[in-house]
């Protein structure tokens, strides 16, 4: 691709580079809340539960269970349609949040609902993605 936007690329800001730094390092992080106790994704200054503000940094297991998916044939913008097929899909951390992700190493016919997964990284560009492959 030459000088192109990337679409592919999140935009890192202060409050999400701990979390990026992580994935870099093949570590998988959520946002723990002192006040509730509850887990949240994205990363954010405050808990989405209950408000508190009293929030860090946890390093999560890296294990999921498949919620739901999707294979994706078509997708115009690049360079995702270079990776065409690919399975998007959504999974619940054993923390407790969702989280949107792709699922690599295995096909479309060999997921499941309620499958257990491993975290697993991939590197686009200037960042690394956690995705997902069977455990």
């Amino acid at each position: 691709m030459s000088g192109g936007a990337r679409y592919d690329l999140p935009t890192i800001e202060a409050e999400t580079a701990p979390w990026w730094e992580a994935a870099r390092r093949g570590e998988l992080l959520v946002r723990r809340c002192g006040g509730c106790g509850r887990a949240h994704l994205y990363p954010r200054p405050f808990c989405p539960t209950c408000w508190s503000e009293d929030v860090s940094w946890e390093q999560a297991a890296g294990t999921a269970t498949l919620y739901t998916w999707s294979q994706v044939h078509a997708n115009d913008l690049p360079p995702f349609r270079d990776r065409v097929p690919y399975l998007a899909a959504i999974v619940d951390l054993d923390e407790g949040p969702r989280m949107e992700t792709t699922i690599v190493g295995v096909t479309e016919a060999d997921l499941t609902i309620g499958m257990r997964l491993k975290v697993d990284f991939s590197d686009v560009g200037e960042v690394t993605l956690p995705v997902f492959r069977p455990a």
